[in-house]
């Protein structure tokens, strides 16, 4: 580990380089090509590399904060290579693929023995061929996973039946729980386990899901944590191309299942007037965290959240904000209740509420 004054008195722990709060730089990579000089993942954690000219770092204390950082699978990477002297391609077939005939899913890569057949090339905006079209990362860890949509739906499968411990194969019940807890949420983008992202909760349900992508590539998983729902796509091209599909298809899947939850049973009441008024108008995201226009506005004397996130990922915005008996408010298809401050007659602030978290840190700028 690189020697930092964040580290002296708490070192981080496996859990938090699971969960992007080791506090380690060095968040996404460049994909390489045959033919170019391939770095070496030691390379890559010294900053040896096209994106990064220093060696990674820790940024702050472990456990205090959340950002993600794919330098910390790097690590966790390396960690399990020298331990069993084994690639981490390796592991993941004899612990994970191969026991769940997972056949059309690596982490060997373009420039290695043994890589997949039949595989399509990565394009770019304007739909030619980036390159080789094969992209190579030493980076594994977090950005070399081969595969497709229906195996990386056996991935999530294979967790959902180790949630309700049945016919589950290689992932105990145990586990299961705990990787899909939330066990980041301040600053970490709605919520946080370790590896699944936690921050949506369409149809009353509770979501497990993972975004990727590299060049000219990306998709999405996602799991219901009861019940056995879910998908995953994967799209082809640059951003420009690919994130309309991706978002079309997550709404139309969405909309054509009308899966319905009961996860959210709480009793409501009758937003006041006076409440109503002082909580209308547009600011900073305050649901995300990623400085975009969220409005609250009122429709037949109801109120309703606009936000860009929610809108690209359901295709409306509808979203109901209801005000709750306890005093705090949840919104349609978001899973963290909210609990809001006032100061002179205005939204001053906002606490996130999960589980046994809170955020109270996350303030609400208005932006009029």
């Amino acid at each position: 580990m690189p020697k930092s004054k964040f580290t002296e008195n708490k070192a981080p722990t496996w859990r938090q380089f699971l969960n992007h709060t080791a506090g380690t730089s060095q968040d996404g990579f460049e994909d390489h090509y045959e033919g170019e000089k391939i770095p070496t993942l030691e390379e890559s954690l010294m900053g040896k590399i096209p994106r990064y000219d220093k060696e990674i770092e820790f940024l702050f204390e472990p456990g205090t904060d959340w950002q993600y950082s794919g330098g910390g699978y790097t690590i966790i990477q390396m960690a399990l290579e020298d331990t069993f002297n084994k690639s981490i391609a390796e592991l993941a077939k004899q612990h994970l693929f191969s026991p769940l005939g997972l056949k059309h899913t690596t982490m060997i890569q373009p420039n290695e023995k043994g890589f997949l057949r039949n595989v399509a090339m990565v394009h770019d905006k304007d739909g030619k061929v980036i390159k080789t079209g094969l992209p190579i990362t030493p980076q594994v860890g977090p950005s070399g996973l081969w595969s497709t949509p229906k195996e990386l739906a056996k991935i999530a499968i294979e967790i959902q039946n180790a949630l309700r411990n049945k016919n589950n194969k290689v992932v105990s019940h145990n586990v299961a729980k705990k990787m899909t807890e939330v066990s980041a949420f301040k600053n970490a983008v709605g919520g946080w386990s370790y590896g699944w992202q936690k921050s949506f909760g369409y149809n009353n349900y509770d979501w497990f899901a993972c975004n990727g992508s590299n060049t000219g590539v990306g998709g999405s998983v996602m799991g219901t944590m009861k019940d056995g729902n879910g998908f995953a796509f994967l799209a082809n091209g640059e951003k420009p191309n690919r994130f309309p599909v991706m978002g079309q298809t997550q709404r139309k899947i969405l909309s054509l299942m009308n899966w319905n939850g009961d996860s959210h049973n709480e009793e409501t009441l009758e937003l006041p007037s006076n409440l109503k008024e002082k909580l209308i108008g547009t600011y900073d995201d305050f649901l995300y965290g990623q400085k975009m226009e969220t409005k609250i506005v009122e429709r037949n004397n109801r109120l309703y959240v606009e936000s860009m996130i929610l809108q690209h990922f359901k295709g409306k915005n509808e979203h109901e904000l209801v005000y709750l008996k306890n005093g705090l408010f949840r919104i349609t298809d978001y899973p963290n209740l909210l609990k809001f401050e006032f100061t002179d007659g205005k939204v001053s602030s906002v606490t996130l509420l999960r589980d046994n978290f809170t955020d109270t840190n996350q303030m609400i700028n208005n932006a009029k």
